[in-house]
């Protein structure tokens, strides 16, 4: 795959996934009845509405001050990102970044609208309750197993010693 291509697939990745994650949660905010509790998916999946004001595992949660000061981050990382996705020469990191870019902006749409992250796949078993996310969160980590992929098991072309 050539990188050109890898790129607007890569840009291609984003909107859908930045389409996908909005819809979801504009259906958990106005569409979906907690008013029984968490709605049970699967036996090990339930979707309930957790307000993420902080980042991953909701570390660092902020209000006020705090909320712009994760939006301007958010907003400095997508820029990062974008650069680096027009300059990279492999694809396999152009889709990764292009994923993690897609992620990256739903969760700032939400932080900007709502002061928080809207999330809400809860994942539970046998007692055990894991972490609460969303498909943004989801894609951040696929397009970092991607990247980690990329430098750990991708062919590099050789450089003379």
């Amino acid at each position: 795959m050539t990188i050109q291509r890898a790129r607007g697939i890569a840009l291609a990745l984003a909107a859908l996934i930045l389409v996908a994650d909005q819809a979801t949660k504009l259906w958990v905010l106005h569409r979906a009845d907690f008013s029984q509790g968490p709605i049970a998916l699967l036996p090990f999946m339930d979707i309930t509405l957790v307000w993420n004001r902080g980042i991953s595992y909701g570390l660092f949660q902020a209000d006020g001050a705090g909320r712009w000061v994760l939006v301007g981050l958010t907003m400095a990382g997508i820029v990062g990102l974008g650069v680096w996705l027009m300059r990279t020469g492999a694809p396999l990191v152009a889709l990764g970044v292009g994923v993690i870019l897609g992620g990256a902006a739903g969760n700032l749409i939400d932080r900007v609208a709502y002061g928080a992250v809207v999330d809400f796949v809860h994942l539970n078993a046998g007692g055990y309750s894991w972490y609460v996310f969303n498909i943004a969160d989801a894609a951040i980590v696929v397009g970092v197993v991607l990247l980690m992929w990329d430098a750990f098991f991708a062919k590099k072309p050789q450089t003379p010693s």
